[in-house]
């Protein structure tokens, strides 16, 4: 970030960030990404557009800090000591309802992003990346522990075998993305991809 973009964020206080956030977010929900405006971001949360438009600079960017807000916690916070205690502490982030809500509004997201390049280079830079690096990172520390060969094939698809259980459980079984299911997935899944003895 830059120090003109952090000397204008920091105009705002983190309680009243996380209050545009939300909004961001609830908005995001009811509407969808194509029909929520700055306009109604302002109305919102009584602010101005020329203050949100100053502190974010568009609509993309607003959206995507406010997902980014959203997380609970990432990948590369978490050390358990063991590449499955890493991922099933991942999981254990947030509950079923929670699980449930940003499964939904991450697909209504993800349908955004196919025709609008802003949304879908914020999404890259602000969310996938960092969390990229954060996977890395524990994939890194399972290999150094030996518990991953580090020439296992599956290392450069844990990733997606991750998102693809989180994102295809709606779609083909109807069904949100809950702790039990992930869990299981993993390790029915990622771990004996990756050579790792689940028992």
């Amino acid at each position: 970030m830059t120090e003109v973009a952090t000397g204008r964020r920091s105009r705002i206080t983190p309680e009243r960030e996380a209050e545009l956030y939300a909004a961001v977010l609830d908005l995001l929900r009811e509407v969808g990404y194509d029909a929520l405006t700055m306009d109604a971001v302002a109305a919102r949360t009584r602010s101005s557009k020329a203050t949100l438009y100053r502190q974010w600079g568009g609509k993309a960017q607003l959206v995507v800090r406010a997902l980014r807000h959203m997380k609970r916690g990432h990948a590369d916070e978490i050390d358990t000591g063991s590449l499955r205690g890493d991922l099933h502490a991942l999981v254990a982030q947030e509950d079923d309802c929670a699980m449930e809500q940003n499964s939904a509004l991450m697909r209504g997201v993800a349908m955004a992003m196919h025709h609008n390049d802003d949304l879908r280079q914020a999404f890259r830079e602000q969310i996938i990346d960092p969390e990229m690096g954060g996977f890395r990172q524990v994939l890194r520390r399972a290999v150094d522990r030996g518990e991953v060969r580090p020439d296992c094939p599956a290392l450069d698809f844990m990733v997606h075998m991750m998102v693809g259980g989180f994102a295809t459980r709606s779609l083909l079984d109807d069904q949100p993305p809950t702790q039990r299911f992930l869990i299981s997935y993993i390790d029915a899944v990622v771990l004996p991809a990756l050579g790792v003895p689940v028992s």
